[in-house]
């Protein structure tokens, strides 16, 4: 079963043939439900969406459409079994398919893979040609149908100008000439889109066009929006001016013939860059280790230890964005670091040190990684208390942050840490790392169940991010304020799981083109997974759920809730340990309540070992954006199971060798 809402709404059948979906309100209702990209929408929601003025008779007419697209959508399932497409769920309906058989939903993922991954243009161009005119075009005008069209056509000409810049970028793009013409005659306001064209055009060797093109980008935004152009067309009409139509990728700034920008040059730029999030972060990321490479071909040694340890931008989290490109930064860093021994200059030496500790993020590390790294950041921290460098020791304590998950339990001490990063910003005026101290005491917090104080350090972390222009400030204390509304939903009186869920969405929306995908992966279904384990439920056993990184911790309780018990044990013995990082105490967790559903006694007295030191934080708290609940129950869970005598454990021991259960 595939469904289209790129062009007019239809569905499709495995061989291709059209189903009969029913009228207009029939579509309708489809359609709004692949808006809900497989959320449950009320019966309350949809009977609004569908009419302005509701008849008396609205919600049983629903339940009409419903009916009848389940009949038409599975006609061969047998009248008692439960619909497996459109499901009930609470107090509404769910659309269950795959995001790869919705060509909205699989559109929007080949867009984000795209922004990540610049091998990805052809794929990009594979989706974007999919498109049949405008999303939802046989839907009437109803505020969510325009809504999700705007949404998606602004996803559209961002893939159009995304998969435009990858092409240049690789050298190539001459063919996208007439392509880019007739996008920025429809969108004369896109000013990227013209720098494109006069890409393509100087790429095609029409240097006078090129130049023409930009000539008539700035004569409209002049004269009929009076704004100048911005830096990157100007950069763009000089760089046309003063050579020739370039040969290979058109993005390349560093050392070589004909360059504009050098390694000093560009590493700065790319830390600025880094703040904004998104696009700008991920290639401030590529430009960075670009600007390293470049360093190191001059064969100056002083000048590429200052280019290493210029990009000190703060790093909150645990885990990388791009391992491979965090491995070669730490090995140029390790490099340079050998070549300048003992005794560099010790302002260089506790940079490169900083950066190793920054970039060595214990959640990607072995156990010798771990130490070398811990190692680095200690010394880099002693270096730098012995300078009078505030933004340098600020630089080292990040590092230190970044290694202080060595255990379960340290929230008191990482604490610390964020005081003294918030004592050092206000004296010497280092703004990023007042958001960096404020966002660690609110985690430290967060992990100690203070939500309160948490709160705070979020409200002071967006004050300062209004005037530094940090705008992914606000997708993280977003993340927090969805973990608060999920441990106040197991209270009394608090809002409903339902609530929580909802904003635990709406945070896991913005963070999805973030530019953080070593966060952003796998976070909402563990997010998701900890709220439900609040409430007493099962775990949730969507399909499409991408649990990332933390699916060897999660599958155990998924086959469970899916009664699968024996694949669990074996899913249980074979996950490794948590890695060392900011959600170690929420996998122990449910290692610990797998093991207890179990019965495995030895794993859970592993489990029990390793959370005793944090027995008074919140699982999943570390991180600020999640929670399980108190580490306690989950503690308690696997005592009683590992200190369990008697009957029970002597019969299960009968059932086979190897078995240790409680």
């Amino acid at each position: 079963m595939r469904i289209d809402v790129l062009g007019a709404v239809r569905a499709l059948r495995d061989d291709g043939c059209p189903v009969e979906l029913g009228g207009p309100r029939h579509r309708e209702v489809l359609a709004r439900l692949v808006a809900a990209e497989g959320r449950m929408v009320t019966t309350d929601t949809l009977v609004e969406d569908l009419w302005t003025d509701p008849p008396v008779r609205a919600v049983g007419a629903l339940r009409t459409f419903v009916a009848a697209l389940r009949r038409a959508l599975e006609p061969d399932r047998p009248p008692r079994d439960a619909p497996r497409v459109i499901v009930t769920e609470g107090p509404g309906y769910a659309l269950r398919l795959p995001r790869e058989d919705v060509d909205a939903h699989r559109f929007q993922d080949t867009l984000a893979r795209a922004r990540r991954d610049p091998g990805t243009a052809a794929e990009l161009g594979a989706a974007l040609a999919a498109w049949r005119g405008p999303a939802y075009a046989d839907v009437p005008d109803s505020a969510w149908a325009q809504r999700e069209r705007a949404r998606l056509e602004e996803l559209r000409l961002e893939g159009v100008e995304l998969r435009a810049r990858l092409l240049l970028d690789a050298g190539e793009g001459a063919g996208l000439v007439a392509e880019l013409g007739a996008h920025v005659a429809e969108h004369p306001w896109r000013e990227p889109a013209w720098g494109l064209l006069a890409r393509a055009l100087h790429r095609a060797g029409r240097q006078a066009d090129a130049l023409a093109a930009l000539r008539r980008a700035r004569a409209m935004l002049v004269d009929q929006l009076g704004l100048d152009p911005g830096v990157e067309l100007r950069r763009l009409e000089a760089e046309i001016l003063n050579g020739p139509a370039p040969v290979g990728p058109a993005r390349t700034t560093w050392s070589g013939p004909g360059v504009r920008l050098g390694p000093r040059t560009t590493v700065e730029l790319a830390r600025t860059l880094a703040l904004a999030g998104g696009d700008a972060l991920v290639h401030s990321r590529r430009d960075r280790l670009a600007a390293i490479r470049a360093a190191e071909r001059t064969g100056d040694l002083l000048l590429t230890a200052r280019i290493i340890g210029a990009y000190d931008v703060p790093a909150l989290w645990s885990r990388a964005d791009d391992p491979e490109q965090s491995r070669a930064v730490v090995e140029a860093a390790e490099r340079t670091l050998t070549a300048l021994g003992p005794d560099g200059p010790a302002d260089l030496s506790a940079r490169l040190l900083a950066t190793v500790a920054v970039e060595s993020r214990s959640a990607d590390l072995s156990t010798a990684g771990l130490r070398r790294a811990n190692r680095a950041a200690r010394q880099a921290e002693a270096l730098a208390r012995g300078l009078a460098d505030p933004g340098l020791l600020a630089f080292a304590l990040n590092g230190v942050f970044l290694q202080s998950f060595g255990r379960p339990g340290l929230a008191v001490a990482r604490d610390g840490i964020g005081t003294e990063l918030l004592d050092l910003a206000g004296r010497h005026g280092l703004a990023n790392f007042a958001v960096l101290g404020r966002l660690v005491r609110l985690q430290s917090a967060s992990a100690l169940g203070d939500l309160d104080a948490a709160a705070a350090h979020a409200e002071a972390a967006e004050r300062i991010a209004a005037t530094t222009e940090a705008p992914l400030v606000p997708v993280l204390t977003g993340w927090f304020r969805a973990r608060a509304t999920a441990a106040h939903s197991a209270e009394p009186g608090g809002p409903t799981a339902a609530m929580a869920a909802a904003e635990y969405r709406a945070a896991e929306e913005a963070l999805r083109t973030a530019g953080m995908p070593g966060l952003h992966r796998g976070l909402f279904p563990l997010a998701l997974l900890g709220l439900r384990l609040l409430h007493d439920r099962p775990a949730p056993t969507d399909p499409r759920l991408d649990w990332g990184p933390y699916r060897p911790w999660a599958r155990p309780l998924v086959l469970l809730a899916e009664g699968r018990a024996e694949e669990a044990r074996a899913a249980l013995a074979a996950a490794p340990e948590p890695p060392h990082d900011h959600l170690q105490e929420a996998l122990w967790c449910l290692t610990a309540r797998a093991a207890s559903r179990l019965g495995e006694r030895a794993t859970a007295a592993r489990a029990a070992a390793a959370l005793h030191g944090a027995a008074v934080e919140d699982a999943g708290g570390a991180s600020g954006m999640l929670t399980l609940g108190p580490v306690a129950r989950y503690l308690a869970e696997a005592e009683a199971c590992a200190g369990a005598d008697g009957g029970p454990a002597d019969a299960s021991s009968r059932r086979g060798p190897g078995r240790d259960r409680c």
